[in-house]
């Protein structure tokens, strides 16, 4: 425990100072699935200020750009506990120890591209940090889920960012990567 407090103070560093250099040792990964670009542009204002390492999770069939199309074939495959090929995978995942993993909220948890990946990797002694992109549902049961998914890791306070305000939001994520610190 003492291990993940250092390097989530070191992260943390890296906001007071953006023209350090990363830490030795400072392996943080931010991976994330985005339909829309929302999901995606939280992640992009996470790895600026953390200097992470950015993975997207890519299905291997892309969903439906219609949005009712989307929405239903979500509910499905949540429905179904449907886990979807993906076409990648990060490359040495055991070197990262704080996983950032972002996820629209699909049906109040995330999206199945996401649960594919989780159930992919061990994450047994890593910390993992959620966070959602949503219409209204905040984490819905997202958390509790990838608790079941991700037994043997830690979970750190998730940010959840209505879609409305995905590109307004820079000082809230900041705050909320400072607030992380004060946790520990």
């Amino acid at each position: 425990m003492t291990n993940k407090i250092i390097l989530i103070m070191m992260l943390l560093t890296c906001l007071s100072t953006p023209a350090q250099k990363k830490e030795i040792g400072e392996k943080i990964l931010v991976v994330y699935f985005s339909h829309s670009g929302n999901t995606r542009t939280v992640a992009e204002q996470i790895t600026r200020p953390t200097r992470a390492d950015l993975f997207e999770i890519q299905p291997q069939e892309a969903y439906p750009t219609d949005y009712h199309s989307v929405v239903n074939q979500a509910k499905k495959e949540i429905n179904t506990n449907h886990r979807p090929a993906l076409k990648n995978d990060v490359q040495d995942f055991d070197k990262y120890d704080i996983i950032f993993v972002g996820s629209p909220n699909w049906w109040s948890t995330i999206a199945p591209p996401v649960a594919t990946f989780l159930e992919r990797h061990d994450f047994s002694g890593k910390t993992i940090v959620p966070f959602m992109t949503h219409g209204g549902g905040r984490f819905g049961h997202s958390i509790s889920d990838m608790k079941k998914l991700c037994p043997d890791a830690s979970f750190l306070e998730g940010l959840a960012i209505r879609d409305s305000y995905v590109n307004d939001n820079r000082q809230d994520v900041v705050k909320w990567l400072q607030t992380l610190k004060r946790l520990n």
